[in-house]
């Protein structure tokens, strides 16, 4: 492995990395994904295979993309450069890097959205858009789309440009104990409404019944989605990790976080769209349109509705917040370690991809409507690419680069470093080797199949 001899920024320590980390996990994916994933799938079963999952699979992900970020203080380009200048390496490397710099732009421009539904709901407009054709017709209107998204990218970078402890940790130790008492207070809120209990017994208890195989691929994807793996962000926050910092105990952490807030947002928006349809599974399965058709609908019949809609779309902007500072960072640190920019150059480079791509997305539902790849809106189509090709491909390129070429033993030294635990080991060590890349592939497949309609998911 090549010496470091650069200096690099670091966090103040394993608290200022686990909510960085959290942040950067508990996003969209969390608020806007898994709700509806887990309604559409099963609700309890869901959850039961998600969290098996998360604490073997995702575990072994994260712990191997945290080591080797520390190990090699880079960025993932870097860190796969320094064990040799394989062509392959090289582009395991590259996949992780690339995949923030697609995201980011799409990402924030859901964003954006939300960001104009806070406003609205601020402004006293609950009853407005919860009305039929509202977020079709905005999403339409490629100007304000456009201006909302802006914006969110704007907050994003200045927070980025700050740099790593006054920016990317200072940001998360603010909004993630806040982000934590608001899903709190409104999944209180949530299942003491009438006929909720309905749904949090769906959410929570397993129903055999309701098992598929869809439902295990669905909750992989969504795992991918929800604790940041194979996206690169690990391998930069772990270069990031002081030496002294557990990394068991810090993935420990970002697990029960991301998780606690996954539940968390099941119970926020599963009873209450539970009571409002009457138990009518139907309304759960709206898919990617739950949080910006159905809830402000569900809002719009509570009695306190524009102080739920206030507190729950503040929830869901500071959760894309912290996760798209996270995407935006692995990317700015990716043109620092490989053009040798500063942080200043690199985020402006980086906030020139989000404004072109995020563009297309943002007015993908309205001036460019007609313009498809694939059959889909640009923001689909990123998404798709993305989530359900790139990442199990990054997924499959980091088991077999960490077991084949680094070595699981400079993992567990790594991991070990100062006598720090590696209580699941074996577990680490079989996943590594044999079930992610399986998992990772079974993920591309049935993904791909289903986008050109091999199969139904």
């Amino acid at each position: 492995m090549k010496n470091q001899t650069t200096k690099r920024s670091s966090f103040s320590g394993k608290i200022g990395f686990v909510l960085s980390a959290a942040g950067a996990s508990v996003g969209l994916g969390n608020i806007w994904r898994f709700p509806y994933l887990a309604a559409k799938y099963g609700g309890g079963i869901f959850l039961l295979i998600y969290i098996i999952l998360a604490l073997t699979f995702g575990y072994t992900m994260i712990m191997a993309e945290t080591s080797l970020g520390r190990m090699t203080k880079k960025s993932p380009v870097g860190a796969f450069a320094s064990f040799g200048n394989s062509r392959w390496s090289s582009l395991g490397g590259w996949i992780n890097a690339i995949i923030p710099v697609l995201i980011v732009p799409y990402y924030s421009v859901i964003g954006g959205w939300v960001l104009k539904y806070l406003v609205e709901y601020v402004r006293g407009h609950a009853q407005t858009v919860a009305e039929d054709g509202y977020f079709s017709a905005f999403i339409s209107d490629g100007f304000s789309t456009e201006i909302c998204f802006v914006i969110f990218s704007v907050i994003t970078l200045a927070i980025i440009y700050a740099g790593v402890r006054n920016g990317i940790e200072r940001v998360s130790k603010f909004m993630m104990p806040i982000l934590v008492v608001l899903s709190v207070i409104i999944a209180i809120y949530s299942v003491t409404r009438p006929g909720a209990l309905a749904g949090v017994k769906y959410f929570l208890v397993p129903n055999i019944s309701n098992f598929s195989w869809m439902t295990v691929v669905a909750a992989m994807g969504q795992m991918f989605y929800s604790l940041s793996i194979a996206m690169g962000i690990l391998i930069t926050f772990g270069s990031y990790m002081k030496k002294e910092t557990s990394i068991e105990e810090s993935t420990k952490n970002v697990e029960i976080f991301d998780t606690a807030i996954a539940i968390m947002a099941g119970l926020m928006i599963i009873p209450a769209v539970f009571a409002f349809s009457g138990g009518d599974p139907d309304t759960l399965q709206a898919g990617p349109a739950l949080m910006f058709i159905t809830i402000p609908k569900v809002f719009a019949s509570m009695g306190f509705g524009t102080f739920a809609g206030v507190m729950f779309f503040l929830l869901v902007l500071f959760a894309a917040l912290t996760s798209s500072i996270a995407l935006t960072e692995s990317a700015v640190s990716t043109f620092e370690d490989e053009l040798g920019w500063s942080r200043k150059k690199s985020t402006v480079l980086c906030g020139m991809i989000m404004i072109a791509l995020g563009s297309l997305s943002s007015l993908g539902y309205g001036p460019l409507a007609n313009v498809k790849i694939i059959g889909m809106q640009f923001l689909d189509f990123f998404d798709f690419l993305t989530n359900s090709v790139m990442m199990p491909i990054a997924a499959i390129a980091t088991c077999l680069f960490v077991s084949r070429v680094v070595g699981v033993k400079r993992i567990e030294e790594e991991v070990t470093y100062g006598g720090g635990t590696f209580k699941r080991r074996k577990v680490f060590l079989f996943m590594i080797q044999y079930l992610c890349p399986i998992f990772a592939g079974i993920i591309l497949l049935s993904s791909v199949a289903n986008a050109f309609g091999w199969i139904s998911m």
